[in-house]
């Protein structure tokens, strides 16, 4: 660790993989919902269910955002963060009103929690992925200004570099697009129209710069290639991310209401967002060949790897497979949107915060990388919950592709709930394999927990890679 305040990144990465158990465990609660409809009826419904799985994904990842820009923004500014003790600060606030945002899920019935936080003053509730109430939404927005103000006051002091440029863009896009979770007008076409300029251009927009930014970090790190290289690379895949993304964006205009042209601008530039998860993946790959370095973290080489070829199958092939118009109309809403979302996250960014964690972790708790034992292990939780995911998405797809025959193609098309009775065996399978991406997320937590023969960084790690 070069300077004393990357230390603060510390307690949000470990928030952020203790977050993640529990986003995982109300996974495994909801795949069980689908198949045996009353479990843990009443005391956790399904709504609730979701409501916890899915904000606690977004919640673990923010933290592990925030603390990977805490560990890098340091060492690319070359100098310490503005104010550590804000950071701190913020860390706590973050994870007290989380944690209280959950609680009030699980403990007071929805309508309630809307009253109690002033939703009659600007309702702001009841939407996916935007369930927070008024209160949680405006510490949010409070932990988010004075994070990117602790960020920024920190590069304008210090060294101004791509990667740390690329990373504060894709920050304060986050912040600026959160914002529209305030406006909810009473017309349903306008307010699913600007839903979407939160979530769509979240994941499939400045997100995507936070994505690019730390996987260039870790690998010029852990490879040793030119800067100026891998930076030309990063280049080429923000500007290919921003133009098919926020274009993009159309693909989920195509039966709310709007005009028909963004049939055609969604289903154009929707195809073409599969590229710049492609120049990723290559990306990735052309950096370890061209390595100048073996550097010891063998794991954070693995994570870093998996990030570009999950992302480019989640968000790229999988995406592409129901996002053309024609298609979507059959699709839409459907399990296949399920099994894309799933890998998507993933491997875009599940993996990529993963990835910095395995690279910076050691070097917080004073090692250059975790023992061999504990990486071997850290490899296996890759494996385990990387194949884990491959396969719920893959029976996800059956059951969507079954689906929408049953449902929406079909000369004599059945019932909803009919379908989901034909369907029930994919969510078995599903739950099987959500079950195996527990093991893999448990083998992992144990991998920080094994001691072994230390290793420090010595000139033969900077020695060039043979050939």
């Amino acid at each position: 660790m070069k300077y004393k305040s990357q230390a603060v990144a510390l307690p949000y990465f470990i928030a952020a993989i203790g977050l993640f158990v529990g986003q995982i465990v109300f996974g495994l609660i909801m795949g069980l919902q689908y198949v045996v409809g009353d479990f843990l009826f009443p005391e956790i419904p399904f709504n609730v269910a979701r409501m916890v799985h899915t904000n606690l994904l977004i919640v673990w990842l923010l933290f592990g955002f925030m603390g990977a820009a805490y560990y890098l923004v340091p060492e690319e500014t070359e100098t310490e963060l503005y104010s550590p003790k804000l950071a701190l600060a913020l860390f706590w606030v973050f994870l007290v009103a989380g944690a209280a945002t959950i609680l009030g899920y699980l403990l007071v019935p929805y309508s309630t929690l809307a009253d109690m936080t002033g939703n009659n003053i600007l309702a702001t509730m009841g939407r996916e992925f935007l369930e927070q109430p008024l209160l949680t939404k405006i510490g949010i927005v409070v932990v988010a200004l004075a994070f990117l103000f602790n960020i920024s006051m920190t590069m304008l002091k210090g060294r101004k570099t791509v990667i740390s440029i690329v990373l504060l863009l894709g920050l304060w896009g986050l912040a600026v697009f959160f914002l529209f979770s305030f406006y909810n007008p009473g017309n349903l076409v306008k307010d699913k129209f600007y839903w979407w300029w939160v979530v769509h251009l979240w994941v499939e927009g400045v997100w995507e710069l936070i994505m690019a930014a730390l996987l260039a970090f870790v690998l010029i790190k852990v490879t040793g290639v030119d800067r100026e290289v891998i930076e030309k690379w990063l280049y080429v895949i923000i500007t290919l991310a921003l133009v098919t993304g926020i274009i993009g964006t159309g693909h989920h205009y195509f039966w709310i209401g709007t005009p028909e042209y963004w049939q055609w601008l969604g289903s154009i530039f929707s195809a073409l967002e599969p590229i710049p998860f492609f120049a990723m993946t290559v990306f990735a790959f052309n950096m370890v060949n061209r390595r100048r370095r073996e550097h010891p973290n063998k794991a954070a080489v693995l994570w870093a790897l998996g990030t570009g070829v999950m992302a480019f199958l989640g968000a790229g092939v999988w995406g592409f497979l129901h996002t053309l118009a024609p298609v979507n109309y059959f699709t839409h809403g459907s399990q296949i949107t399920a099994a894309h979302g799933h890998m998507a996250f993933y491997g875009a960014y599940v993996m990529v915060v993963i990835t910095i964690i395995s690279y910076a972790m050691p070097i917080l708790r004073g090692r250059a990388a975790n023992p061999a034992k504990a990486q071997v292990v850290e490899m296996w939780s890759f494996w385990l919950m990387t194949i884990s995911m491959v396969f719920i998405t893959l029976f996800l797809t059956a059951a969507g592709i079954l689906q929408v025959w049953l449902q929406r193609v079909s000369d004599t098309p059945m019932s909803f709930m009919m379908v989901q009775d034909q369907v029930a065996l994919f969510y078995w399978m599903r739950q099987w394999a959500g079950v195996g991406f527990a093991i893999g997320l448990v083998t992992y937590v144990v991998s920080f927990f094994i001691k072994g023969e230390e290793r420090v960084v010595s000139a033969r790690d900077e020695r060039p890679a043979t050939a």
